[in-house]
């Protein structure tokens, strides 16, 4: 290995170390923010060799495994339980939980991230009304392959968490969806499954992931 791609490595381990302590410390989420925070803080904000996503995370994990030990779990025990109830109450729309919350890397101001497939949007709009569920609305998008879906967004607050409502075309519901076209997939769970990682990880023994 040349001199150059050596250091270059180096600083790329430095980066996603310090992007995994901005996210863990300072409760970023955005990927795309702590590393550019974390290339600045170390001197190299034109610098190639920033990390993938997936070393972050596992520097992530390494960090909050050793200094966050108790606090983070239980963290992500109660984010899940939200999660389940507003799922449980969204059964209709066939939710899917995604995001750090499912993946356990949620920080203290993540959002819970669901994915929703209705008949029509109308009827989750409907349903938020009739609650008198004050919402905000967007317009995002995801990928199955590399074709574009465009997916309404509802941004709420339950049971204290702010709650991100993905709605889909029902057609989408079997569908491979990424966040960009040339990202890896989004994972997902049902209902069932939330289910059975919020029995595994209640406050007393929850573990991240």
């Amino acid at each position: 290995m040349s001199r150059s791609n050596s250091r270059q490595n180096g600083m790329r381990v430095r980066i996603a170390a310090a992007a995994a302590r901005l996210m863990a410390e300072d409760g970023i989420d955005d990927f795309a923010l702590a590393k550019r925070k974390a290339a600045r803080q170390l001197g190299a904000p034109g610098t190639e060799a920033l990390p993938a996503n997936h070393e972050i995370e596992a520097e992530l994990r390494a960090y909050r495994d050793l200094y966050q030990a108790e606090e983070h779990p239980e963290l992500i025990a109660e984010l899940r339980r939200v999660a389940l109830d507003a799922m449980r109450a969204l059964a209709h729309f066939s939710p899917y939980l995604t995001g750090p919350v499912l993946t356990g890397l949620a920080g203290p101001y993540a959002e819970i991230e669901l994915q929703l497939f209705p008949e029509s949007t109308k009827d989750v709009e409907l349903f938020l009304l009739e609650r008198n569920l004050a919402f905000d609305t967007a317009e995002g998008r995801r990928f199955a392959g590399d074709r574009a879906r465009s997916v309404s967004v509802f941004k709420l607050d339950w049971q204290g968490a702010p709650l991100r409502l993905q709605v889909f075309d029902p057609r989408d519901e079997r569908l491979a969806l990424k966040t960009s076209q040339a990202g890896r997939v989004v994972e997902r769970a049902g209902i069932a499954e939330v289910g059975q990682l919020v029995a595994k990880t209640g406050p007393s023994s929850a573990k991240s992931g």
